[in-house]
Parts: structure tokens; C-alpha cells; sequence
């Protein structure tokens, strides 16, 4: 068993940044994929990014590419979304989760691959 939980939410105005962490407990991370994910009111929940067992790959969504970086301290058995140039649009409810392998290429966006989740911080925009 596995217990993720996110920290490092908050309200910002555009432009800023915040630093998500999801520390986990129970069992060690190290050999699995994390991801992000975001859920905005009345929307589905979507993949922001993802980072492989070892830290060297990373993927991201289309929507945060060049804005935010995951990465992770195995040792911390953590994971951290930095987010920069923050714009309302990235207003959600902000999840992480654990992938049910190391490597996932081609569906680390895909949430039936993800077997724990987090209870999720909120990241509020202002304009």
C-alpha cells in the first residue's frame, strides 16, 4: 500500500510560480513512473507530466511544456512539479499518482495506468 500526499498548493496571481511536492509513504516509489495530473472544475481530469523511475525521462502536456519540470528525490521518496509563468487556466485541483510500472513511453498520460493517487492540492490563478 501506497499513501500519496501533495503539498505546496496556493493562490498566485499570473505569472508566479509554486512548487507542488507529493511525498509518499508505505512503500517506496523509486521503481515506478509518477505523474501529475489537474482537474478543474466541470473538467475531466488531465495529465500535466510525468517522470520515469530513474528521473531520465520526462513527459509533459502540450499545455505546460517549457512552464513547469517534474522531478524527483528517491531517496526523499518525492516527486515535485515546478511551476512557473502560472496562468488562470492552470487554476485545478492538483493530483499525483503512481504508475503501475517503471516505464510506461507511449500511455504515461493515460490514468487507467496509475494505481495510487493522492487526495490533491488546490492551485489557484488570479488574473
Amino acid at each position: 500500500q501506497v499513501t500519496l500526499v501533495e503539498s505546496g498548493g496556493g493562490l498566485v496571481q499570473a505569472g508566479g510560480s509554486l512548487r507542488l511536492s507529493c511525498a509518499a509513504s508505505g512503500r517506496a516509489i523509486s521503481s515506478y513512473l509518477m505523474g501529475w495530473f489537474r482537474q478543474a472544475p466541470g473538467k475531466e481530469r488531465e495529465f500535466v507530466a510525468a517522470i520515469n523511475w530513474s528521473g531520465g525521462s520526462t513527459y509533459y502536456a502540450d499545455s505546460v511544456k517549457g512552464r513547469f519540470t517534474i522531478s524527483r528525490d528517491n531517496a526523499k521518496n518525492t516527486v515535485y512539479l515546478q511551476m512557473n509563468s502560472l496562468k488562470p487556466e492552470d487554476t485545478a485541483v492538483y493530483y499525483c499518482a503512481r504508475a503501475r510500472a517503471g516505464e510506461i513511453p507511449r500511455y504515461y498520460s493515460v490514468r487507467n495506468q496509475y494505481d495510487y493517487w493522492g487526495q490533491g492540492t488546490q492551485v489557484t490563478v488570479s488574473s
